[in-house]
């Protein structure tokens, strides 16, 4: 039995993907994609297996790990990580080149990161108040 692990990061958000041969489903977290709670997690995940077509869709089961983050960040990460797997999955360069053509980030990743807070501060960039000009 053919398998591939596959992992990405999207801000503090960690996705691990297992693709093996199956039937078509997809999992994450334990829970089948299709009644994840949040309907805009649910598309971006799926973006890259339905640009991948119907006839490699229903040979493969995908299990999706993923914690840290946010909501979309973890969406992100997911999805980068499925797509990486796909490629590894089906060895295909076209399939890398349809990736590409959609959106680059699907593969090469999103490498901003939150500015860290500084040193008697509130936030990143917010400073004191001054009274006077």
């Amino acid at each position: 039995m053919k398998f591939v692990l596959s992992a990405a990061k999207r801000k503090t958000a960690i996705a691990r993907v297992l693709i093996k041969e199956g039937k078509g489903r997809v999992y994450v977290n334990d829970i089948p994609l299709e009644i994840y709670p949040v309907e805009l997690f649910r598309n971006k995940v799926m973006e890259p297996i339905l640009l991948l077509g119907r006839e490699y869709r229903d040979k493969i089961d995908v299990v999706v790990r993923v914690n840290g983050g946010g909501v979309m960040a973890q969406a992100d990460a997911v999805r980068t990580a499925i797509a990486r797997g796909l490629m590894k999955f089906f060895e295909s360069e076209q399939l890398k080149r349809i990736f590409l053509e959609y959106d680059r980030v699907m593969l090469a990743g999103d490498p901003r990161q939150t500015e860290p807070e500084k040193y008697m501060r509130y936030s990143a960039r917010r400073r004191w108040q001054k009274s006077y000009r």
